[in-house]
C-alpha cells in the first residue's frame, strides 16, 4: 500500500515528502489512517543524533482511524479513533505493575527504528526505510502500530488534537501528577514553557500546588503560563541568579522542581532552588556524559531527592482518557498552545517551532 511520508534521510537536513510502501498489518499489528501526529523535540533529536539509522520515518504522536487489524487484534476495530502513544511489551515485571513507561524492553520497542525481529515496515526508492518509532512512525498518511499503545478517542475530542496526549502532555501533566504526585498547597518550580511545561503548570493547577513558577525565555510564553495557572514567572535573561530569584518567592525554597530543558547548567543551579526534602525531577533530554545535578552530601542533609521521568510515570490506557475528561471540563486546555500545520510544511514548522513562534506544532495529513 503506498502512503506519503516525511522521511529524514541526513541528520542536517531537511525532511523530504515521499511516496513509500507500507507492509500489510501482521497478526499483532494494527494500520491507522494517520488524521495528527504532533512534532517533539525527541523527534530531532533521535534525527540528529542518527540513534536509529537513516533513512528513517519518526512521529510518536500520532491520532487518527484504525484502517484495518491483524487477526490477532480484540482491542480495536477499524473504524475506531485512536491516540497513539509508546509501546510496551505487557508482560514484563513494570508492565504487569502498570508501569509501562519503564517496560523491560522499551529500547527495543520504540527506539530501534525496526520490529523486534530486525525487520522495517516502510520501503521506498528501493529500500528499507526506518519505521516502528515508538510503535508507529506516524509523520506519514499512515502507520502501523499496536495494541498496547492505542487508545480509543471519543466521537466527542478533537481528533487531530489528541495525538500529542500520547507523550508530550502526557509528560508535563503526568510529571506533575503522577511522577512528582505534587500536593495541595505545595510549591513547583519549572524549568521551560514549552508544550511540556505548560503541561506541567496545568497539572499542577489541578493537584492545587500554592505556587508554580516557570522560568521561561520567550515572553509569550510566560504569558500563556501565568494565564494557564502559574503564580510566577521568570525571564533567564533576567533572573541569571535563579537560586536567589527563586527564594525571594519561596524563601525556604520549592518542594518540587521540573525541568524540561536537559541545560546543564541550569541542572546544576536547580538543586540549590529546593527547600527541605525537595525533589528534582527531569524530563529533558541532556547531552550525553551530563553529571547528575547538585552536591551528594548537600542532597544527603537536606533530603533531596533526583527523579529521572519517563512518559509521566503514565499508564496510557488510564491517564489519556483522564486528560481527555479533564480537557472536557476546561482544566485541561493544551488546544491554546498548539498551532497546527500540513504535514508537507513540517520543515517551516521545526523553524516556526524553534524560533519561538508557536509552542506546539501538529502536523495534518488530511486524511479525516
Amino acid at each position: 500500500m503506498k502512503i506519503t511520508a516525511a522521511v529524514a534521510r541526513a541528520p542536517e537536513a531537511d525532511f523530504s515528502i515521499e511516496e513509500l510502501e507500507i507492509d500489510e498489518p501482521r497478526p499483532d499489528e494494527i494500520l491507522v489512517r494517520v488524521v495528527g501526529v504532533g512534532l517533539c523535540h525527541t523527534d530531532l533529536v533521535f534525527k540528529a543524533s542518527q540513534t536509529i539509522p537513516l533513512p528513517a520515518v519518526f512521529g510518536h504522536e500520532g491520532s487518527g482511524i484504525v484502517e484495518k487489524v491483524g487477526s490477532a487484534v480484540t482491542k480495536v476495530a477499524p473504524g475506531d479513533r485512536v491516540a497513539i502513544t509508546f509501546r510496551s511489551c505487557g508482560a514484563c515485571a513494570r508492565c504487569e505493575k502498570d508501569d509501562p513507561a519503564y517496560c523491560h524492553t522499551m529500547p527495543l520497542l520504540n527506539y530501534a527504528g525496526m520490529r523486534p525481529d530486525g525487520s522495517k515496515s516502510l520501503q521506498g526508492k528501493g529500500e528499507d526505510i526506518g519505521s516502528n518509532f515508538f510503535g508507529q512512525s506516524s509523520f506519514a498518511t499512515h502507520c502501523i502500530t499496536y495494541e498496547r499503545n492505542v487508545v480509543k478517542v471519543p466521537t466527542d475530542f478533537p481528533l487531530e488534537l489528541a495525538g500529542p496526549l500520547g507523550c508530550g502532555i502526557q509528560t508535563g501533566a503526568g510529571g506533575i501528577m503522577r511522577s512528582l504526585a505534587c500536593e495541595k498547597g505545595s510549591s513547583l518550580l519549572v524549568l521551560g514553557g514549552g508544550a511540556v511545561g505548560l503541561s506541567a503548570v496545568m497539572g499542577a493547577v489541578v493537584q492545587g500546588c500554592e505556587t508554580i513558577i516557570v522560568l521561561e525565555p520567550h515572553e509569550a510564553r510566560r504569558k500563556l503560563a501565568l494565564e494557564l495557572g502559574a503564580t510566577h514567572v521568570l525571564d533567564p535573561a533576567v533572573a541569571t541568579d535563579l537560586p536567589a530569584a527563586v527564594r525571594e518567592i519561596v524563601p525556604i525554597g520549592v518542594d518540587y522542581s521540573f525541568d524540561t530543558t536537559g541545560i546543564p547548567p541550569l541542572l546544576q543551579s536547580v538543586m540549590q532552588c529546593l527547600g527541605p526534602h525537595g525533589t528534582f525531577g527531569i524530563v529533558g533530554i541532556a547531552p550525553p556524559g551530563t553529571p547528575m545535578p547538585g552536591d551528594l552530601m548537600q542532597a544527603v542533609t537536606f533530603g533531596h531527592t533526583v527523579k529521572g521521568i519517563i512518559e509521566g510515570d503514565s499508564d496510557p490506557d488510564t491517564f489519556i482518557p483522564e486528560m481527555m475528561e479533564l480537557h472536557r471540563q476546561g482544566k485541561l486546555p493544551f488546544d491554546r498552545f498548539i498551532k497546527t500545520y500540513p504535514l508537507s510544511e513540517i520543515n517551516q514548522a521545526i523553524a516556526d517551532q524553534h524560533h519561538g513562534d508557536c509552542v506546539k506544532v501538529v502536523l495534518l495529513t488530511g486524511q479525516n
